[in-house]
């Protein structure tokens, strides 16, 4: 009886955190974040779980490893990136310091960065862990995509 207490808990873990990076990455899609990396991950999980997660996993693992590749494609895409990173630490410091509301804020001077080194501190935290992801593509996906544009020029040369 235990056991199965044990099994059922463990599958409602998995199905749980299956279904909250699949929403995440849904949002994330649309919102500043991995969203295929969140969505092939959630499907992963699920896919321990049902068969029609399994079937929708490769097609999301592909576009997911195709975007990490693109996103390492090029140095200016690169800098970018990285700009975006030192962006969202900035932001995430001033959000943490709360300067007083400025004069044009039309709102109340509460609802000026809400959430003081809270927020902030997240803030910091997700440029570390984009920074982290930048990282990782680039080492383990610019030679995929370097290769893929060397084999898509040969076939491009080859039909012409």
């Amino acid at each position: 009886m235990a056991l199965d207490a044990g099994k059922r808990a463990k599958r409602v873990l998995v199905e749980g955190a299956g279904w909250l990076l699949v929403l995440l990455g849904i949002a994330a899609l649309v919102l500043p974040g991995p969203g295929l990396l969140a969505l092939f991950a959630g499907l992963a999980l699920l896919s321990t779980q049902y068969s029609w997660a399994e079937k929708r996993l490769e097609p999301v693992k592909k576009a997911a490893m195709r975007a990490a590749a693109d996103s390492v494609a090029s140095w200016p895409r690169i800098l970018m990136s990285v700009l975006g990173v030192a962006v969202l630490v900035a932001i995430g410091v001033v959000w943490g310091i709360s300067p007083p509301a400025p004069g044009w804020w039309p709102l109340a001077d509460r609802w000026w960065l809400p959430g003081g080194w809270g927020t902030g501190s997240s803030l910091i935290v997700s440029a570390a862990i984009a920074l982290a992801m930048i990282v990782y593509s680039y080492f383990n996906f610019r030679e995929i995509r370097r290769d893929e544009v060397r084999d898509d020029r040969a076939a491009a040369g080859a039909t012409e």
